[in-house]
């Protein structure tokens, strides 16, 4: 499937629909979860891509796990964000559900501003994606190494990619080494341009990451940004790399790569 995800704001709903998005405002707006599509795994079992969008446009909000912030059925917490961007955020977390999941459903539901948007995430036969490959272009996500010598991670984040330690009020590097080569490109050995950023993804400060934004222009091109934590904790930081298909892949769910960042803070 090649549609666009979908925002879905009702928890009386048993199939997805689309919400409208509606005007932004610079506060006071809600937290609507985002269902961008599943897709099966090797070994049998499903995952469930899953994203957000903060209607406001100057309003970070942070909700900690809770009556606020919950999965259901079982766990409340089950690798959520728990620090929400203005904005939508594409694919930020993963849901892997059994291969007996059938018609069962996980809810996550958020109350920001004294409203609560709920979403069911469902094996809904109409949103199959393929994120780790577009199959119209043969695109595919950009991969992430952080270390020269360290393992490859592309498409959706599936566990933290590396651990790092620092201190309250001190800059700590993030490095990454990064390459976005098209399957097309391999032809003719060109590669494209992935353009990373660096994002808050839970902890209990705030974070500064001086640059927010920057560009790896050649295949392997190791690059940073510098994080300073305002305090002490643990933290979850995601780093975003999309090619020139841009955020959410235009609408493909695919292809972009999200990889986490833990730090602990002194």
């Amino acid at each position: 499937m090649t549609a666009g995800s979908m925002l879905v704001g009702s928890a009386q709903q048993s199939q997805p629909s689309v919400l409208p998005m509606g005007p932004q405002r610079e506060r006071g707006a809600s937290i609507t979860p985002a269902f961008e599509g599943w897709y099966k795994n090797d070994d049998g079992s499903f995952s469930i891509l899953v994203g957000y969008y903060n209607r406001n446009t100057r309003e970070p909000l942070t909700i900690p796990i809770g009556p606020n912030n919950k999965m259901e059925p079982g766990d409340p917490d089950q690798g959520q964000p728990t620090f929400f961007e203005t904005g939508r955020q594409w694919g930020v977390f993963v849901l892997k559900v059994p291969k007996d999941f059938g018609t069962k459903s996980i809810k996550w539901t958020i109350t920001s501003n004294g409203e609560t948007q709920s979403i069911p995430f469902t094996l809904n036969p109409g949103y199959p994606i393929t994120p780790y490959k577009e199959l119209g272009m043969l695109n595919e996500p950009p991969v992430l190494k952080f270390a020269a010598d360290g393992p490859k991670f592309s498409g959706p984040p599936l566990s933290v990619a590396t651990t790092l330690t620092g201190t309250t009020g001190q800059p700590v590097p993030i490095q990454v080494w990064a390459t976005d080569v098209k399957e097309r490109g391999k032809e003719e050995g060109a590669a494209m341009v992935a353009n990373l950023s660096f994002h808050k993804y839970r902890g209990p400060g705030d974070v500064k990451f001086d640059p927010v934004r920057v560009s790896a222009k050649q295949p392997g091109a190791m690059v940073s940004s510098n994080a300073t934590f305002s305090a002490p904790g643990e933290y979850w930081l995601r780093v975003q790399a999309n090619d020139e298909s841009g955020e959410g892949g235009g609408g493909f769910q695919c292809c972009w790569t999200n990889a986490y960042v833990k730090v602990s803070v002194k």
